[in-house]
């Protein structure tokens, strides 16, 4: 993107192309059909575009579902990678992952101890085994856990008591409460306090970052990005976050609605992330979130463990459910046609 003002716009266009010979595109499961226009538009002809995603994730925010639309066309070469590589090769969460894409109940064996069901009747129930997951027993089961920085609580809404924004309050009370030594600034009924896990929730093209090991700075922070509040100075009116252990941002204060907290988070802000351990709440969800496809994005997103925690028959549920938001924006139909003028010549 070019920035100008509130005025966005694609920088590379049919005018100005993108100068390579071959461009991949990580996430593609991520890409709407917009971005996906101005991206071809800026490729110039005769270079290579490789695609790679995973097109049983979650469908992009955006309209359409481009990388699923074109694997249904049947008209673009593909490979289908089946080994995962995040999780060691004996791991429950792959076996589980595979399970839960073919519409199968995943398994709950002790032996591999990395994918478990807590179950729970109320979601009172579940948030406080959540919240004892977090501070007890996490900690004590992963001996080298940084609470923080390893644990993560995802969640398929944002509103109610198992949702994003009051899991928030709920964990930044436990994992890093009020206390003299910690600064904070309140903003609306938002606290960001030294020491909290936040979130960018914006692409933010601009703003200015400087290396914490080598003094070497750039600009650009972007959604998704976590990191954890270090200063909070109220006589400058700014809030200093590190990202990746590295890259250190000060915020003005009229910047803090770019931040979220992070101690919890939707599954869809999760897609594109991985965390080592992966907490779940499994209680009754709106029929549109609770799908087969939310389920295994959550459990892919884990490297070591995998923790549902609450009713059984959701989660059974979620498998159960393959219905996917139907995008019609008639992208597969078009490149059949296309392929049929071409007799199937690429």
């Amino acid at each position: 993107y070019s920035e100008n003002d509130d005025n966005m716009r694609f920088g590379r266009t049919e005018e100005n192309p993108l100068e390579y010979d071959c461009i991949i595109i990580d996430e593609m499961s991520m890409v709407d059909i917009l971005l996906m226009e101005g991206l071809v538009n800026a490729v110039r002809p005769g270079t290579r575009l490789i695609l790679v995603g995973d097109a049983d994730q979650l469908p992009p925010v955006g309209a359409g579902n481009v990388l699923r639309d074109i694997l249904r066309s049947d008209t673009i070469h593909s490979i289908r990678l089946t080994e995962i590589f995040r999780q060691a090769r004996e791991s429950l969460i792959v076996v589980n992952a595979h399970l839960i894409n073919r519409g199968e109940y995943p398994s709950y064996n002790e032996k591999y101890k990395d994918f478990f069901f807590i179950e729970r009747n109320r979601e009172t129930e579940i948030l406080e085994t959540i919240k004892d997951l977090c501070t007890r027993r996490l900690p004590s089961y992963y001996q080298d856990c940084d609470v923080l920085s390893d644990i993560q609580v995802l969640t398929p809404m944002r509103k109610g008591l198992l949702g994003s924004i009051h899991l928030n309050r709920e964990l930044q009370s436990i994992l890093n409460p009020p206390s003299a030594g910690r600064v904070e600034k309140s903003l609306g009924d938002r606290v960001f306090r030294q020491g909290d896990k936040v979130m960018q929730n914006k692409n933010d093209y601009r703003i200015s970052w400087r290396s914490i090991r080598d003094l070497s700075e750039g600009e650009g922070i972007f959604n998704g990005d976590i990191g954890i509040v270090q200063t909070v100075d109220s006589e400058q009116g700014r809030l200093g976050v590190l990202f990746d252990e590295e890259r250190l941002v000060q915020y003005d204060f009229s910047q803090l609605d770019e931040l979220e907290s992070a101690f919890a988070m939707t599954v869809h802000k999760s897609q594109g992330s991985e965390f080592p351990v992966v907490i779940l709440p499994m209680t009754r969800f709106p029929p549109m979130l609770a799908t087969r496809n939310l389920l295994y994005t959550a459990v892919t997103r884990a490297r070591r463990g995998v923790i549902l925690v609450g009713l059984r028959d959701v989660c059974s549920a979620m498998v159960d459910n393959d219905t996917i938001a139907e995008r019609q924006s008639g992208l597969a139909q078009r490149l059949r046609k296309l392929w049929d003028l071409m007799d199937g010549q690429a």
